[in-house]
């Protein structure tokens, strides 16, 4: 099987690689299980000294890591570098942490000594989506590590360079052989890598029907799954908002990775009497946005990561239109030899669009007015998916009031949704389940063991 990596900017084929084959993959799960009953003896001061190590070359190397995801997937270069330096981040923080989040917990009983002790439990499956792949990769890796536990990485298909370019990092930062190692293999043989006892748990970030599939199959072999699935975020709009700032983060939420973010803002929940003047100056603000060649230094966003992604988005849009949404900002592809998609607004839309229903993954923003606060949180809890979300008031009790009442994994009060290595990640509902980052995220993958001293 050929692995095939493509620029989505020209259609141009970068490189082909030759897929692992099931004896390949088999021993590479054994070289993790070895690799494992030694890294999990590490004191947590020799692990950090890597993650730091680690840290250090994804700051100094962030443009040629940078240029990787651009060509692979589109971002935008100076995106791209800010994406590689993030990382950084997140290793530093679990080399500085790691060692407190896993310390025992002690429990007062009748026990002369009781406590919690947190383990870790050996080889973990990462399946990781090509939207941030150094991202949401380390998201993982730098927890998983830190913990002692090991992992392989089954990456998107599109960004194989950027797997190889994580696994690359982590070798030159002096972590033992085989601790992460990435497979080059299609979702085909996901199954029997799950299967292999070696393997203890898994986790996903990815689509509804890939998380379905994976939990399906870790739960017959009665394994520990995590599942960062899709989102369709409220953006809330309130009638006391600060208009200029609220459409400003509007835009700069939709358009983040050109609309492919799961935490991206896709739906506009804004209060009929100000909704005029906030789409007017949401529309003014998004056709600001430049594209073009993600290599270059002046462009806001790239193409798509793939044309038939671009496709399959034209498709929602055109559906939605045709039940009665209405275009406020016109754009779409860009021709049907590229995957570049110009941003677009609808509004009115309502109910059994696939704007309403669907996570729209890409730059398109759908606009629901409604006639008040309370219609407002009905609205954005009317989703599948519960994501995350934000509210705009100028009132912060207001704005925490709604915060509590939306049903999701995370919420901002005039704020940019984001991720940050302090704060728990996840979902709920169609979301997924379990979470990443912060002291919650470390314990996702560890033997909560209790141990009860006479």
């Amino acid at each position: 099987m050929a692995i095939e990596t493509r620029n989505p900017a020209t259609g141009e084929l970068i490189k082909t690689f030759t897929a692992h084959t099931s004896g390949e993959v088999t021993e590479k799960i054994e070289q993790a299980h070895q690799a494992f009953l030694s890294w999990r003896k590490v004191p947590f001061e020799e692990r950090a000294k890597h993650m730091q190590k680690q840290a250090d070359i994804l700051e100094k190397e962030a443009e040629k890591y940078g240029r990787i995801i651009s060509l692979e997937m589109g971002k935008p270069l100076k995106s791209a570098m800010a994406e590689v330096k993030k990382c950084a981040t997140v290793c530093r923080y679990y080399a500085e942490n790691a060692a407190e989040f896993m310390a025992d917990e002690e429990i007062a009983s009748g026990a002369s000594r009781s406590f919690i002790s947190y383990e870790p439990l050996g080889v973990v499956l990462a399946i990781m989506p090509w939207n941030f792949p150094f991202w949401q990769v380390y998201r993982f890796l730098a927890p998983a590590l830190m913990a002692g536990n090991v992992g392989l990485l089954k990456h998107a298909s599109n960004v194989p360079q950027c797997a190889q370019a994580i696994e690359e990092i982590v070798r030159t930062a002096g972590f033992p052989d085989n601790v992460f190692q990435s497979l080059l293999i299609g979702s085909g043989a996901v199954d029997a890598v799950i299967e292999h006892p070696h393997v203890k748990a898994v986790t996903l970030t990815g689509s509804e029907l890939a998380g379905s599939k994976v939990a399906e199959k870790a739960g017959r072999e009665i394994k520990k799954t995590v599942l960062e699935l899709g989102g369709s975020d409220a953006f809330i709009v309130l009638d006391d908002a600060d208009l200029e700032q609220a459409a400003e983060v509007a835009v700069k939420s939709r358009m983040v990775n050109t609309g492919q973010s799961c935490i991206a803002a896709k739906r506009f929940i804004v209060v009929e009497s100000i909704a005029e003047a906030f789409l007017q100056k949401f529309s003014q603000k998004m056709q600001a946005f430049k594209t073009g060649d993600p290599l270059k230094e002046d462009v806001d966003f790239g193409p798509m990561a793939r044309k038939d992604l671009a496709e399959e988005l034209e498709q929602q849009v055109n559906d939605s239109v045709a039940k009665g949404a209405e275009v406020v900002l016109d754009g779409g592809r860009q021709g049907n030899d590229n995957a570049y998609f110009k941003p677009m607004i609808l509004k009115n839309v309502k109910p059994g669009m696939p704007a309403y229903e669907e996570e729209m993954f890409g730059p398109v923003a759908a606009v629901m007015v409604v006639k008040d606060e309370d219609e407002a949180i009905a609205v954005a809890n009317d989703s599948r998916f519960g994501l995350g979300g934000a509210v705009w008031t100028q009132d912060r009790e207001r704005g925490l009031r709604v915060a509590k009442q939306v049903e999701t994994g995370a919420m901002f009060v005039n704020a940019l949704v984001a991720s940050s290595p302090e704060m728990p990640f996840g979902g709920i509902k169609k979301s997924g389940y379990g979470r990443e980052l912060s002291y919650l995220g470390i314990r996702e993958f560890v033997n909560q063991k209790s141990i009860w001293i006479d």
